[in-house]
């Protein structure tokens, strides 16, 4: 089955107890295997800057949905757990984000882009990319380049849940 790396964010709610609801979802839905978790980070905001901390994280996950099936999948996740895509601003505060980052080696340029075009942009996606897919290549690149070139300023790793 393809591997699929999406990114978890958000900074409305109880953000983790979002997540902790979510990946099950995901997996459901996405007719998928769990295969790594990375830790929960306090992120500062990103784009704009007058809001609250950001809670992220990722996961990677075996899939039988195609890309486009997995991103309405994760859509409709957002939109049960909270989000109204409709009104809201651009970077702004929200319950749950779930970006699909990568799909296996697939590059796609039209509707859906993948890799996720600001992924190495992102600290905040990078760093908890770090702890599931390090080494993994992502369009030619892998997290740990990427993060090598911006800052980690911020970002804090939460302690677990148990």
């Amino acid at each position: 089955m393809p591997e699929a790396l999406i990114a978890l964010g958000g900074n409305v709610g109880d953000v983790r107890a979002s997540f902790r609801r979510a990946i099950p979802m995901i997996c459901g839905m996405a007719q998928g295997v769990l295969l790594a978790r990375s830790a929960d980070y306090a992120t500062p905001p990103w784009g704009e800057e007058q809001q609250g901390r950001f809670v992220n994280a990722c996961i990677a996950l075996d899939t039988s949905l195609d890309p486009h099936a997995l991103l309405f999948c994760l859509h409709k996740i957002e939109q049960r757990l909270g989000r109204d895509r409709a009104n809201e601003r651009r970077w702004g505060a929200r319950t749950l984000d779930l970006d699909l980052l990568a799909y296996d080696d697939v590059s796609i340029d039209r509707g859906l882009r993948l890799p996720h075009p600001r992924l190495f942009e992102r600290a905040f996606v990078l760093v908890p990319l770090m702890d599931i897919a390090p080494d993994r290549p992502i369009g030619g690149r892998t997290a740990r380049q990427a993060l090598a070139l911006l800052s980690t300023a911020g970002i804090e790793r939460l302690p677990d849940l148990h």
